[in-house]
């Protein structure tokens, strides 16, 4: 999967299917050669059944779907099971700066549509964290 295919509103199942049809295997092909439940893996899929964030696990699934790691599509990955389970990814739960700012985020989201001042303040907001 190329970058160009992440969708910002694409939810976990989706990038999960998309890597594994990309890749070539069938759902049962795919089960069998990482041993992973194919009933699950379907209703995963599907949306059906949310993913897990236990790290050892989705590093598993992440491996098993040559998602590179370290890569957009690994961060993009993590997320979308986080955003799955409505928790943050470590990485921004652990950075008090980043989550000083959430209050900000969601006090914009709130309002509806945006400015493109708030927009760009709330994007300066977010790179100065970095």
């Amino acid at each position: 999967m190329t970058k160009s295919k992440i969708s910002a509103s694409q939810n976990f199942g989706e990038f999960f299917r998309l890597k594994r049809v990309g890749l070539g295997f069938t759902l049962r092909a795919f089960c069998e050669k990482y041993n992973f439940d194919p009933g699950n893996i379907s209703k995963l899929e599907r949306g059906i059944l949310s993913p897990t964030i236990d790290q050892e696990k989705l590093e598993g699934y992440a491996m098993a779907l040559k998602v590179s790691k370290d890569s957009p599509e690994w961060v993009t990955f993590f997320d979308l099971a986080h955003m799955a389970k409505g928790t943050l990814p470590p990485d921004i739960k652990n950075n008090q700066k980043t989550i000083s700012l959430l209050p900000a985020f969601y006090r914009t989201a709130r309002g509806g549509k945006l400015t493109k001042e708030k927009l760009n303040k709330l994007i300066d907001l977010l790179n100065s964290n970095s």
